[in-house]
């Protein structure tokens, strides 16, 4: 065991600092991301969403920095790699919307002005009527229009179409399912 540890002690400082600095980053990122959060008065559910996509980056980032760290061959590391993101980036490209909707939903969370209760009017011809924001989830809002039919909408349509703010905060019942 004394032997591994001679060995490899450089891939293992290597690797403990690796962890350190990922770990701290983590924790200073989810810090800001919750501080963002309460001071632009984003629900919660929005800001834990935002912070799970940051921690499937920083996990990402530190495998990456791992496999150089360990020394692995750049050849047999490029025939993995280009083979992943070839299967990826068809999967992706037939899904193209659902990373669409994911990217926008978190440009949303540090953006968006408009919040939960908030009545709008999204300026599209398929989409005439005025509505209450229910819920942001990743992929898209829930809302209400006036005749208290529950709609989604994606979060990448939000973004290319204009938005006007017709009431903040309208109050919802208790259970979200209607206007007061």
């Amino acid at each position: 065991m004394e032997e591994f540890f001679y060995i490899y002690k450089r891939e293992l400082l290597g690797t403990t600092i690796c962890i350190l600095v990922l770990l701290i980053s983590r924790i200073a990122s989810t810090k800001a991301i919750r501080k963002v959060g309460k001071l632009g008065d984003i629900h919660e559910a929005r800001t834990r969403l935002v912070i799970k996509y940051v921690s499937v980056g920083h996990t990402m980032l530190g495998l990456g920095v791992l496999i150089f760290i360990w020394g692995v061959n750049v050849e047999e590391l490029g025939v993995v790699f280009s083979s992943v993101f070839a299967v990826l980036g068809v999967a992706l490209f037939a899904n193209w919307s659902i990373l669409s909707n994911i990217t926008a939903g978190v440009i949303l969370f540090f953006s968006f002005p408009f919040k939960i209760g908030d009545r709008i009017r999204i300026l599209d011809k398929d989409f005439p009527d005025e509505a209450v924001i229910l819920d942001i989830k990743a992929f898209y809002f829930h809302l209400m229009n006036d005749q208290g039919e529950q709609l989604t909408y994606p979060n990448n349509l939000l973004l290319q179409k204009g938005v006007v703010l017709i009431e903040k905060q309208v109050h919802l019942d208790e259970d979200g399912s209607g206007i007061l």
